[in-house]
Protein backbone atom coordinates (compact mmCIF):
# COMPACT_ATOMS: atom_id res chain seq x y z
CA UNK A 1 0.00 0.00 0.00
CA UNK A 2 1.08 3.57 -0.55
CA UNK A 3 0.79 6.26 2.12
CA UNK A 4 -2.58 7.50 0.87
CA UNK A 5 -4.12 4.04 0.85
CA UNK A 6 -2.84 3.43 4.37
CA UNK A 7 -4.18 6.72 5.63
CA UNK A 8 -7.63 6.08 4.19
CA UNK A 9 -7.65 2.66 5.82
CA UNK A 10 -6.65 4.02 9.22
CA UNK A 11 -9.28 6.79 9.29
CA UNK A 12 -11.99 4.16 8.88
CA UNK A 13 -11.42 3.40 12.58
CA UNK A 14 -13.20 5.71 15.02
CA UNK A 15 -10.56 6.48 17.64
CA UNK A 16 -11.65 9.62 19.49
CA UNK A 17 -10.21 9.48 23.02
CA UNK A 18 -12.39 10.11 26.09
CA UNK A 19 -11.01 12.05 29.05
CA UNK A 20 -13.86 10.83 31.26
CA UNK A 21 -12.84 7.22 30.80
CA UNK A 22 -10.39 5.72 33.29
CA UNK A 23 -9.31 2.86 31.03
CA UNK A 24 -6.19 2.79 28.89
CA UNK A 25 -6.73 3.26 26.10
CA UNK A 26 -9.79 5.32 26.86
CA UNK A 27 -11.85 4.00 23.93
CA UNK A 28 -12.13 0.57 22.26
CA UNK A 29 -11.57 1.93 18.75
CA UNK A 30 -7.97 2.66 19.65
CA UNK A 31 -7.41 -0.94 20.65
CA UNK A 32 -8.91 -2.10 17.36
CA UNK A 33 -6.69 0.16 15.25
CA UNK A 34 -3.66 -0.75 17.36
CA UNK A 35 -4.28 -4.45 16.80
CA UNK A 36 -4.52 -3.86 13.05
CA UNK A 37 -1.28 -1.88 13.12
CA UNK A 38 0.57 -4.58 15.06
CA UNK A 39 -0.59 -7.14 12.50
CA UNK A 40 0.53 -4.91 9.65
CA UNK A 41 3.96 -4.22 11.17
CA UNK A 42 4.55 -7.96 11.50
CA UNK A 43 3.36 -8.56 7.94
CA UNK A 44 5.75 -6.04 6.40
CA UNK A 45 8.69 -7.46 8.35
CA UNK A 46 9.31 -5.48 11.55
CA UNK A 47 10.61 -7.43 14.53
CA UNK A 48 9.75 -7.35 18.24
CA UNK A 49 6.21 -6.21 17.42
CA UNK A 50 3.77 -5.97 20.31
CA UNK A 51 0.50 -4.35 21.20
CA UNK A 52 0.61 -4.28 24.98
CA UNK A 53 -2.32 -4.41 27.39
CA UNK A 54 -2.53 -0.60 27.47
CA UNK A 55 -2.83 -0.28 23.72
CA UNK A 56 0.72 0.86 22.90
CA UNK A 57 2.08 -0.63 19.69
CA UNK A 58 5.84 -1.24 19.50
CA UNK A 59 8.01 -2.46 16.63
CA UNK A 60 11.63 -2.49 15.54
CA UNK A 61 13.38 -2.33 12.17
CA UNK A 62 17.03 -3.42 12.41
CA UNK A 63 19.71 -1.24 10.84
CA UNK A 64 23.20 0.13 11.42
CA UNK A 65 24.35 2.29 14.33
CA UNK A 66 22.26 3.92 17.06
CA UNK A 67 18.51 3.43 16.91
CA UNK A 68 16.22 6.37 16.14
CA UNK A 69 12.68 6.45 17.48
CA UNK A 70 9.62 7.45 15.46
CA UNK A 71 6.31 7.91 17.25
CA UNK A 72 2.76 8.91 16.37
CA UNK A 73 -0.56 8.66 18.19
CA UNK A 74 -3.58 6.66 17.12
CA UNK A 75 -6.33 8.58 18.92
CA UNK A 76 -8.17 11.59 17.55
CA UNK A 77 -9.52 14.65 19.31
CA UNK A 78 -12.77 14.24 21.26
CA UNK A 79 -13.60 17.89 20.51
CA UNK A 80 -15.14 16.96 17.14
CA UNK A 81 -17.07 13.86 16.02
CA UNK A 82 -14.63 11.21 14.82
CA UNK A 83 -16.75 8.17 13.96
CA UNK A 84 -17.98 7.21 10.49
CA UNK A 85 -15.51 9.50 8.73
CA UNK A 86 -16.21 9.84 5.02
CA UNK A 87 -12.95 11.01 3.44
CA UNK A 88 -12.95 12.23 -0.11
CA UNK A 89 -10.10 12.95 -2.54
CA UNK A 90 -10.58 16.14 -4.53
CA UNK A 91 -8.38 18.19 -6.82
CA UNK A 92 -8.53 21.73 -5.52
CA UNK A 93 -9.03 24.26 -8.31
CA UNK A 94 -9.42 27.36 -6.17
CA UNK A 95 -12.33 29.19 -4.59
CA UNK A 96 -14.79 27.67 -2.13
CA UNK A 97 -14.45 23.91 -1.70
CA UNK A 98 -17.83 22.37 -0.87
CA UNK A 99 -17.62 19.53 1.62
CA UNK A 100 -21.29 18.66 1.89
CA UNK A 101 -22.43 19.81 5.31
CA UNK A 102 -19.89 22.64 5.29
CA UNK A 103 -17.32 24.27 3.04
CA UNK A 104 -13.67 25.31 2.98
CA UNK A 105 -13.42 28.96 2.02
CA UNK A 106 -10.29 30.95 1.16
CA UNK A 107 -11.86 33.82 3.08
CA UNK A 108 -11.48 31.77 6.28
CA UNK A 109 -8.35 29.92 5.16
CA UNK A 110 -6.24 32.12 2.84
CA UNK A 111 -3.51 29.45 2.72
CA UNK A 112 -5.80 27.34 0.52
CA UNK A 113 -4.26 29.24 -2.40
CA UNK A 114 -1.02 27.34 -1.75
CA UNK A 115 -2.76 24.06 -2.63
CA UNK A 116 -4.40 24.93 -5.95
CA UNK A 117 -3.85 22.02 -8.34
CA UNK A 118 -3.12 19.52 -5.57
CA UNK A 119 -5.11 16.49 -4.53
CA UNK A 120 -6.52 16.98 -1.05
CA UNK A 121 -8.18 14.51 1.30
CA UNK A 122 -11.13 16.26 2.94
CA UNK A 123 -14.11 15.40 5.16
CA UNK A 124 -17.82 15.58 4.41
CA UNK A 125 -18.10 18.54 6.79
CA UNK A 126 -19.56 16.58 9.73
CA UNK A 127 -16.45 14.99 11.30
CA UNK A 128 -12.75 15.55 11.69
CA UNK A 129 -10.47 13.77 9.23
CA UNK A 130 -7.95 12.18 11.56
CA UNK A 131 -4.75 13.41 9.91
CA UNK A 132 -3.85 14.27 13.50
CA UNK A 133 -2.29 11.83 13.81
CA UNK A 134 -3.14 8.96 11.49
CA UNK A 135 -1.17 10.73 8.79
CA UNK A 136 1.90 10.41 11.00
CA UNK A 137 1.16 6.72 11.54
CA UNK A 138 0.73 6.13 7.80
CA UNK A 139 3.97 7.96 6.97
CA UNK A 140 6.00 5.95 9.48
CA UNK A 141 4.60 2.58 8.38
CA UNK A 142 5.11 3.46 4.71
CA UNK A 143 8.72 4.44 5.42
CA UNK A 144 9.36 1.10 7.13
CA UNK A 145 7.83 -0.88 4.28
CA UNK A 146 9.92 1.09 1.77
CA UNK A 147 13.17 0.41 3.63
CA UNK A 148 12.39 -3.30 3.95
CA UNK A 149 11.66 -3.46 0.21
CA UNK A 150 15.02 -1.83 -0.53
CA UNK A 151 17.65 -3.59 1.62
CA UNK A 152 20.39 -1.84 -0.35
CA UNK A 153 19.46 1.42 1.46
CA UNK A 154 21.61 1.74 4.58
CA UNK A 155 19.73 3.21 7.51
CA UNK A 156 19.72 3.49 11.26
CA UNK A 157 17.68 0.99 13.30
CA UNK A 158 14.16 2.38 13.75
CA UNK A 159 12.18 1.97 16.97
CA UNK A 160 8.49 2.55 16.33
CA UNK A 161 5.74 3.28 18.83
CA UNK A 162 2.12 4.24 18.28
CA UNK A 163 0.57 5.67 21.43
CA UNK A 164 -3.04 5.99 22.63
CA UNK A 165 -4.78 8.95 24.29
CA UNK A 166 -2.37 11.72 23.30
CA UNK A 167 -5.28 14.09 22.72
CA UNK A 168 -6.33 13.90 26.36
CA UNK A 169 -2.82 14.30 27.74
CA UNK A 170 -2.18 10.65 28.62
CA UNK A 171 -0.18 9.58 25.59
CA UNK A 172 2.97 8.69 27.50
CA UNK A 173 1.44 7.76 30.86
CA UNK A 174 2.16 4.08 30.30
CA UNK A 175 4.88 4.31 27.68
CA UNK A 176 7.66 1.92 28.65
CA UNK A 177 10.95 3.69 28.10
CA UNK A 178 12.81 0.48 28.90
CA UNK A 179 10.87 -1.25 26.10
CA UNK A 180 12.00 1.38 23.57
CA UNK A 181 15.53 0.80 22.26
CA UNK A 182 16.16 4.37 21.03
CA UNK A 183 17.85 7.13 23.00
CA UNK A 184 16.48 9.91 20.80
CA UNK A 185 13.32 10.17 18.75
CA UNK A 186 10.84 12.28 16.82
CA UNK A 187 7.09 12.45 16.99
CA UNK A 188 5.46 12.82 13.57
CA UNK A 189 2.48 14.81 14.79
CA UNK A 190 2.79 18.32 13.39
CA UNK A 191 0.84 20.29 10.85
CA UNK A 192 1.87 22.03 7.65
CA UNK A 193 4.63 20.39 5.61
CA UNK A 194 8.04 21.61 6.73
CA UNK A 195 7.27 22.35 10.35
CA UNK A 196 9.88 21.40 12.95
CA UNK A 197 8.87 22.01 16.52
CA UNK A 198 10.89 21.89 19.70
CA UNK A 199 8.95 24.40 21.77
CA UNK A 200 5.49 23.76 23.13
CA UNK A 201 3.14 25.16 25.72
CA UNK A 202 3.48 24.58 29.41
CA UNK A 203 0.07 23.12 30.19
CA UNK A 204 -2.32 22.64 33.09
CA UNK A 205 -5.97 21.71 33.49
CA UNK A 206 -8.29 23.27 36.05
CA UNK A 207 -11.76 22.48 37.32
CA UNK A 208 -13.73 25.21 39.09
CA UNK A 209 -16.66 23.96 41.18
CA UNK A 210 -19.24 26.26 42.76
CA UNK A 211 -21.37 25.11 45.69
CA UNK A 212 -24.50 27.23 45.75
CA UNK A 213 -27.56 27.50 47.94
CA UNK A 214 -30.92 27.19 46.24
CA UNK A 215 -34.08 28.61 47.80
CA UNK A 216 -37.50 29.21 46.32
CA UNK A 217 -37.07 32.35 44.21
CA UNK A 218 -40.06 33.93 45.91
CA UNK A 219 -38.25 34.05 49.24
CA UNK A 220 -34.61 34.07 48.10
CA UNK A 221 -33.60 37.66 48.89
CA UNK A 222 -30.28 37.78 50.76
CA UNK A 223 -30.31 33.98 51.01
CA UNK A 224 -29.85 32.36 47.60
CA UNK A 225 -26.37 31.76 46.25
CA UNK A 226 -26.99 30.96 42.57
CA UNK A 227 -24.06 28.74 41.62
CA UNK A 228 -24.54 29.35 37.89
CA UNK A 229 -24.39 33.12 38.33
CA UNK A 230 -21.39 32.91 40.66
CA UNK A 231 -19.56 30.80 38.09
CA UNK A 232 -20.33 33.40 35.43
CA UNK A 233 -18.87 36.05 37.74
CA UNK A 234 -15.69 33.98 38.19
CA UNK A 235 -15.32 33.61 34.44
CA UNK A 236 -15.74 37.37 34.02
CA UNK A 237 -12.83 38.04 36.37
CA UNK A 238 -10.33 36.31 34.06
CA UNK A 239 -8.77 38.38 31.24
CA UNK A 240 -11.29 38.41 28.39
CA UNK A 241 -8.62 38.97 25.73
CA UNK A 242 -6.45 36.06 26.88
CA UNK A 243 -8.38 33.25 25.21
CA UNK A 244 -7.49 31.11 22.17
CA UNK A 245 -9.63 33.30 19.91
CA UNK A 246 -7.54 36.37 20.76
CA UNK A 247 -3.99 34.98 20.97
CA UNK A 248 -1.29 33.65 18.64
CA UNK A 249 2.41 32.83 18.48
CA UNK A 250 3.91 32.79 21.95
CA UNK A 251 0.86 34.31 23.66
CA UNK A 252 -0.71 32.15 26.35
CA UNK A 253 -4.35 31.80 27.32
CA UNK A 254 -7.11 30.56 29.60
CA UNK A 255 -9.47 28.31 27.65
CA UNK A 256 -12.94 27.55 28.96
CA UNK A 257 -13.60 24.07 27.56
CA UNK A 258 -16.83 23.07 29.22
CA UNK A 259 -19.36 24.36 31.75
CA UNK A 260 -22.52 23.05 33.34
CA UNK A 261 -24.71 23.70 36.34
CA UNK A 262 -27.75 25.20 37.97
CA UNK A 263 -28.57 27.20 41.10
CA UNK A 264 -27.24 24.52 43.46
CA UNK A 265 -23.96 23.64 41.80
CA UNK A 266 -21.96 24.59 38.74
CA UNK A 267 -18.66 23.54 37.22
CA UNK A 268 -16.27 24.83 34.59
CA UNK A 269 -13.31 23.04 32.99
CA UNK A 270 -10.32 25.10 31.84
CA UNK A 271 -7.01 24.46 30.21
CA UNK A 272 -4.17 26.91 30.93
CA UNK A 273 -1.34 27.41 28.46
CA UNK A 274 1.82 29.50 28.10
CA UNK A 275 5.24 28.94 26.52
CA UNK A 276 7.00 31.00 29.19
CA UNK A 277 7.30 29.08 32.48
CA UNK A 278 7.04 32.19 34.68
CA UNK A 279 3.94 33.42 32.85
CA UNK A 280 2.48 29.93 33.08
CA UNK A 281 2.94 29.91 36.86
CA UNK A 282 1.44 33.41 37.02
CA UNK A 283 -1.66 32.20 35.17
CA UNK A 284 -2.15 29.40 37.68
CA UNK A 285 -1.66 31.87 40.52
CA UNK A 286 -4.35 34.12 39.06
CA UNK A 287 -6.79 31.19 38.96
CA UNK A 288 -6.04 30.44 42.61
CA UNK A 289 -6.34 34.07 43.67
CA UNK A 290 -9.64 34.45 41.83
CA UNK A 291 -11.11 31.42 43.64
CA UNK A 292 -9.84 32.77 46.96
CA UNK A 293 -11.38 36.18 46.26
CA UNK A 294 -14.75 34.60 45.46
CA UNK A 295 -14.63 32.59 48.68
CA UNK A 296 -13.95 35.75 50.68
CA UNK A 297 -16.89 37.43 48.95
CA UNK A 298 -19.42 34.58 49.16
CA UNK A 299 -18.18 32.47 52.05
CA UNK A 300 -15.55 29.75 52.61
CA UNK A 301 -16.07 26.63 50.56
CA UNK A 302 -18.28 28.27 47.95
CA UNK A 303 -15.57 27.76 45.34
CA UNK A 304 -13.18 24.84 45.01
CA UNK A 305 -10.38 24.74 42.47
CA UNK A 306 -8.52 21.64 41.32
CA UNK A 307 -5.52 22.26 39.11
CA UNK A 308 -3.10 19.74 37.60
CA UNK A 309 -0.02 20.29 35.45
CA UNK A 310 -0.17 18.29 32.22
CA UNK A 311 3.22 18.86 30.57
CA UNK A 312 5.98 21.44 30.20
CA UNK A 313 7.84 23.16 27.38
CA UNK A 314 10.25 20.61 25.94
CA UNK A 315 12.66 23.39 24.90
CA UNK A 316 14.09 23.19 28.42
CA UNK A 317 15.19 19.61 27.70
CA UNK A 318 16.12 19.89 24.01
CA UNK A 319 18.61 22.75 24.11
CA UNK A 320 21.35 20.15 24.67
CA UNK A 321 20.19 18.05 21.71
CA UNK A 322 19.99 20.58 18.90
CA UNK A 323 21.58 18.11 16.47
CA UNK A 324 18.09 16.61 16.23
CA UNK A 325 16.80 19.90 14.86
CA UNK A 326 19.74 20.29 12.46
CA UNK A 327 19.26 16.73 11.21
CA UNK A 328 15.56 17.34 10.59
CA UNK A 329 16.33 20.57 8.71
CA UNK A 330 18.87 18.75 6.53
CA UNK A 331 16.44 15.90 5.78
CA UNK A 332 13.77 18.35 4.70
CA UNK A 333 16.17 20.27 2.48
CA UNK A 334 17.27 17.03 0.81
CA UNK A 335 13.60 16.30 0.08
CA UNK A 336 13.09 19.75 -1.39
CA UNK A 337 11.03 20.97 1.57
CA UNK A 338 11.65 24.34 3.21
CA UNK A 339 12.02 23.79 6.97
CA UNK A 340 10.04 26.06 9.29
CA UNK A 341 10.94 26.25 12.97
CA UNK A 342 7.69 27.01 14.79
CA UNK A 343 6.47 26.90 18.37
CA UNK A 344 3.64 24.45 19.01
CA UNK A 345 0.50 26.08 20.31
CA UNK A 346 -0.32 22.81 22.01
CA UNK A 347 1.62 19.78 23.13
CA UNK A 348 2.85 16.42 21.91
CA UNK A 349 3.90 13.12 23.40
CA UNK A 350 7.42 14.35 22.73
CA UNK A 351 7.14 16.98 25.44
CA UNK A 352 6.55 14.39 28.14
CA UNK A 353 9.09 12.00 26.65
CA UNK A 354 11.76 14.71 26.61
CA UNK A 355 11.25 15.18 30.35
CA UNK A 356 11.44 11.41 30.80
CA UNK A 357 14.90 11.33 29.23
CA UNK A 358 14.02 10.65 25.58
CA UNK A 359 14.70 13.86 23.58
CA UNK A 360 11.87 14.06 21.10
CA UNK A 361 11.10 17.07 18.87
CA UNK A 362 8.08 17.08 16.58
CA UNK A 363 7.87 16.91 12.78
CA UNK A 364 5.09 17.86 10.38
CA UNK A 365 2.60 15.43 8.89
CA UNK A 366 1.37 17.83 6.21
CA UNK A 367 -2.15 18.10 7.65
CA UNK A 368 -4.04 21.34 8.29
CA UNK A 369 -7.00 22.55 10.35
CA UNK A 370 -6.64 19.85 13.00
CA UNK A 371 -9.50 19.21 15.46
CA UNK A 372 -12.01 20.57 12.96
CA UNK A 373 -14.62 19.50 10.44
CA UNK A 374 -12.45 21.51 8.01
CA UNK A 375 -9.39 19.32 8.57
CA UNK A 376 -7.65 18.25 5.37
CA UNK A 377 -4.33 16.93 4.13
CA UNK A 378 -2.67 17.30 0.71
CA UNK A 379 -1.58 13.96 -0.71
CA UNK A 380 1.73 15.43 -2.00
CA UNK A 381 2.54 16.54 1.57
CA UNK A 382 2.17 13.01 2.93
CA UNK A 383 4.33 11.65 0.14
CA UNK A 384 6.99 14.29 0.85
CA UNK A 385 6.99 13.45 4.55
CA UNK A 386 7.79 9.82 3.75
CA UNK A 387 10.74 11.13 1.73
CA UNK A 388 11.80 13.42 4.59
CA UNK A 389 11.75 10.51 7.03
CA UNK A 390 13.79 8.41 4.62
CA UNK A 391 16.50 11.07 4.51
CA UNK A 392 16.34 11.38 8.29
CA UNK A 393 17.09 7.71 8.95
CA UNK A 394 19.42 6.83 6.05
CA UNK A 395 23.18 6.81 6.54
Amino acid sequence: MNVTERFLQYVSYGTNSDEKSESCPSTPGQLALGAALAKELKAIGLTDVEQDADGYVYGYLPGEGEALGLLAHIDTSPAVPGDHIKPRIVTYTGGVLELGASALSPVDYPFLADYIGQQLIVTDGTTLLGADDKAGVAEIVTLCEMLIAHPEVRHRPIAVCFTPDEEIGRGTDRFRVERFPAKEAYTVDGGELGEIEYENFNAASATVTVHGLNIHPGSAKNKMKNAALLLAEFIGLLPAAETPAHTEGYEGFFHLCEMSGDESSAEAAYIIRDHDREKFEARKTLMTQTAEYMNRKYGPGTFTLQMTDSYYNMKEKLTGHMHLIRNAEAAMQKAGVTPQIVAIRGGTDGARLSYDGLPCPNLSTGGLNFHSIHEFIPIPAMEKMVEVLRHLVTL
